[in-house]
């Protein structure tokens, strides 16, 4: 297996793996793998530098994500250890599991049936996959010289000694899955990448996390497993350490980049470093904190950690004022749709609270709002019913579109509002919508983030051939009809208003809905600005200026550029905001109201 991995059989992606080494390359534009960087010799590589750290220790616990490839690391591991005259006896957690009928059975009330997007989120906890008892029957061999236990649920064996974590990006986990080089919890065999999926997000990562989020103070050595022939690790002190840190500082998370149906060129020409052998970008996953990671740099070697370990350790710093109601769930996410010389995103809408809450375990559901970065010549956004809007009449016309196969003019039911730069579209929960082409739209929305009811998807394939599920039903028993023509002008097409302003500067109110959680603010300036966080959370984008310098109060500063996500804690207090462009910065900002 490569380091870089671009065609390696065991992951299915145009996204080269992230490297071990940082290089800058000074060109002062959007940075692909942001790092927040620690004191020099704290991250380490190989299996020999591994090995190192344990080798003294008569037992030792590997726990880790689902997707690793426990048998690999365990085989690289053992041989350095054997290569030193030391007996190594491996027990592995798989041999522990129950019988995969068992576990199916028991994933099954929360998968669905037969729905090919959306379950339930599980209530299971890790132990449930296993035998009761079974960890109860083994211990460490006192005839040698190091004992392995190695798997996801390790720890559950509560063996004394060092405890290994290994950890894997999201993102890495669905390009292996796409490739059928990993299984869902439990199981034996890879299955079609979208079953995986949903298994993933509904079952095996609520699952995981739960168990990560209890381990994640004892960790001796947290583990980035994502390059299966480098291993990159830290100490857990440092890591908690590192967390900290970032709990007080600006953070960017690392994005991650995926072609569509619909997508553009905006992003293939406008971001460096970014895979140009591929048909076109539709998302950039700025900021959608489940999936996303984080990276953390020393001596220039990245290692990544799950953007959920920074929740899990230091949620209430974080999110401030809001963390009573969010707990470790990171509210807000940020990410890019680009239909730039691309197509039309769906017509679609979002559930309900009360809908997502009941049918799905969702605690909150999705709202949205176009913050349109860029776009040419008659772009549009569809946005709400027309004043003559027949539901009825409505629901047939999709229907029939989907079972003939025929197109339909969603403009005939939906108002079409021209977009341009900076404008910010509201699309509360319940609210028909989808951008036009020749968009690039910052998406600013609460954290969930796969529940679209695609009503109408201009009958075309994704890109592999098959046609986009459609969820008419769902969508027609969420939408609000009476969002239309002049309430839809006067409400969800935001008004900015200017509220403060000295000299170089003005703040402005972007007023959202009445049931958005959120608000935003934008920034203009042109030398500085100082900002206090109030106790609150910011996610923020630089969306006009080429890069700003941000300080926080503890001295900490990071650098960002034009379109790039970041987040300031709210336990980051008074800020400084330095404009290191030529003409004015404006930065969009939203926080939960």
């Amino acid at each position: 297996m490569s380091e870089k991995g671009e065609n390696s059989s065991y992951r299915e992606t145009a996204q080269d793996l992230l490297p071990v080494l940082k290089r800058r390359t000074g060109n002062n534009a959007y940075d692909i793998y942001p790092s927040f960087k620690i004191a020099d010799n704290q991250i380490f590589t190989g299996f020999e530098s591994l090995a190192e750290k344990i080798l003294d220790n008569k037992s030792v616990t590997i726990d880790g994500y689902s997707g690793v490839f426990f048998d690999l690391f365990i085989l690289k591991l053992k041989s350095i250890l054997e290569k030193r005259n030391l007996s190594v006896r491996v027990i592995s957690t798989a041999g522990f599991l129950k019988s995969q009928a068992d576990i199916a059975e028991l994933k099954a009330p929360f998968l669905g049936g037969d729905d090919p997007l959306f379950g339930f989120r599980s209530s299971l906890s890790l132990e449930d996959f296993f035998v009761p008892g079974s960890f109860e029957s083994i211990s460490p061999d006192p005839g040698s010289d190091i004992n392995i236990i190695a798997g996801p649920g390790a720890a559950l064996a509560g063996w004394p000694g060092i405890l290994l974590y290994i950890d894997l990006p999201k993102n890495e986990i669905q390009f292996r899955a796409r490739a059928g080089s990993v299984t869902n919890l439990g199981m034996t065999h890879a299955e079609d990448p979208a079953k995986m999926y949903k298994t993933f997000y509904f079952v095996d990562w609520v699952v995981l996390n739960r168990h990560k989020r209890m381990i994640l103070p004892e960790i001796d050595f947290y583990i980035d497993g994502q390059r299966p022939e480098i291993p990159v690790f830290m100490c857990g002190d440092v890591l908690r350490g590192a967390l900290s840190l970032m709990s007080h500082s600006p953070i960017r998370a690392r994005p991650w980049f995926e072609p569509g149906a619909w997508g553009g060129k905006w992003m293939m020409k406008n971001i460096p470093g970014l895979n140009k052998n591929v048909p076109n970008y539709a998302w950039s996953f700025e900021l959608i904190s489940p999936e996303n990671g984080l990276i953390i740099e020393s001596s220039s070697i990245m290692l990544e950690v799950s953007f959920d370990c920074l929740m899990y350790s230091e949620a209430e710093q974080v999110l401030g004022d809001c963390y009573p109601k969010y707990g470790t769930d990171f509210p807000v996410r940020f990410d890019f749709l680009d239909t730039l010389d691309g197509g039309n995103l769906s017509i679609q809408c979002h559930p309900r609270p009360e809908y997502i809450r009941d049918n799905f375990g969702e605690p909150f559901t999705q709202e949205e709002s176009y913050y349109i970065l860029d776009s040419k010549d008659d772009a549009c956004v569809y946005l709400g019913f027309r004043d003559d809007i027949d539901p009825d009449l409505f629901r047939q016309e999709l229907e029939k579109s989907h079972i003939t196969g025929t197109e339909i003019d969603p403009g005939k039911f939906i108002m079409k509002h021209p977009s341009g730069k900076h404008d910010l579209f509201l699309i509360p929960f319940g609210t028909i919508h989808g951008s036009g082409r020749n968009n690039l739209v910052l998406e600013i929305s609460t954290t969930p983030y796969i529940f679209t009811f695609k009503m109408y998807d201009w009958v075309r394939s994704d890109l592999n051939g098959k046609p986009r599920t459609l969820n008419i039903k769902r969508g027609m028993d969420n939408l609000y009809f009476n969002r239309k023509g002049r309430y839809v002008t006067e409400t969800l097409i935001c008004k900015p208003e200017l509220t403060e302003s000295g000299e170089g500067w003005e703040i402005y109110n972007l007023p959202t809905h009445e049931t958005h959680s959120y608000g935003i603010l934008r920034y203009h300036f042109r030398e500085n600005i100082e900002i206090n966080t109030g106790n609150k959370c910011h996610v923020m984008n630089l969306t006009e200026g080429k890069s700003i310098l941000v300080e926080s109060a503890n001295g900490n500063t990071e650098e960002f550029h034009f379109a790039e996500t970041f987040v300031i804690p709210a336990a980051a207090g008074r800020i400084k905001i330095f404009n290191k462009s030529k003409g004015k910065a404006i930065l969009i900002s939203a926080f939960i109201k």
